[in-house]
């Protein structure tokens, strides 16, 4: 099977570069991912302006516009052949719940499922040292036909994992939803001496709710959560008040 890595923390990330050890040899493994870090980007992509690519090794490219980009470029002729399935990954933090919409590791994967390409995003649950990657991407690499073999489009596949160390064992893997992140977020100012102000967005760990079934309920238990993400947009289910709005016409 030929298989397209691409993240969102870099070309150089030893995430991705765990994937790529635990698939070359079993597979034919391509990498097209951002020259630098670009997380947080969420499904952004370059518009009126070049995108760079950078040839690194045999099968190896970097480039200089976000993961969404790379899977754009990579699938519509930059690199040679087409792949059977993109991973992204893996990301250094988790991506549960709400963090789909910011993520850039996500936005590669439903990049890839738009473009008719099984599109997998993979996140480890670890804010800091130790990234205990390899127990994860052997997971990945044993399950990488698997995953192409049960998509049949309409989403993407977003999968977290515990950071457990090699040697020790998951509790088991399981088929999730996303859960509902609540963002605590704090801001500082700093005014410079020209009198502008720059703003510092300081992450502080999110409350998850922890749902039965849900992503983050799997991975709290020590399971690996593998969740199938819709591409369509889904309606506001209390929509009643919509229903009955009477909007004017002009003012």
């Amino acid at each position: 099977m030929r298989i397209l890595l691409t993240n969102d923390d870099g070309v150089r990330s030893p995430g991705i570069h765990a994937l790529l050890a635990a698939l070359e040899g079993k597979h034919e493994v391509w990498v097209f991912a951002p020259d630098g870090e670009r997380s947080g980007m969420s499904h952004r992509i370059t518009l009126g302006s070049p995108v760079m690519r950078k040839k690194l090794g045999e099968r190896v490219f970097a480039c200089s516009g976000t993961p969404a980009d790379c899977v754009l470029l990579a699938l519509l002729g930059a690199l040679p052949c087409k792949p059977d399935i993109v991973i992204s990954g893996i990301n250094l933090g988790p991506n549960i719940g709400t963090d789909i919409i910011y993520s850039g590791t996500a936005a590669a994967a439903r990049q890839a499922a738009l473009m008719r390409v099984p599109g997998v995003a993979v996140s480890l649950d670890a804010f800091s040292p130790p990234y205990f990657f390899e127990p994860l991407a052997r997971f990945i690499a044993a399950n990488a036909l698997l995953l192409a073999h049960v998509w049949e489009g309409g989403h993407f596949v977003n999968i977290n994992a515990p950071n457990v160390p090699s040697g020790e064992s998951y509790a088991g893997a399981a088929v999730t939803f996303p859960s509902l992140r609540r963002y605590q977020d704090k801001l500082s100012e700093f005014t410079a001496p020209g009198g502008e102000s720059y703003y510092f967005l300081h992450n502080v760990p999110p409350e998850t709710d922890r749902e039965a079934g849900s992503d983050w309920d799997a991975v709290v238990q020590g399971k690996i959560s593998v969740s199938p993400v819709a591409l369509q947009p889904v309606g506001y289910t209390g929509d009643a008040r919509y229903q009955d709005a009477r909007f004017a016409l002009d003012t």
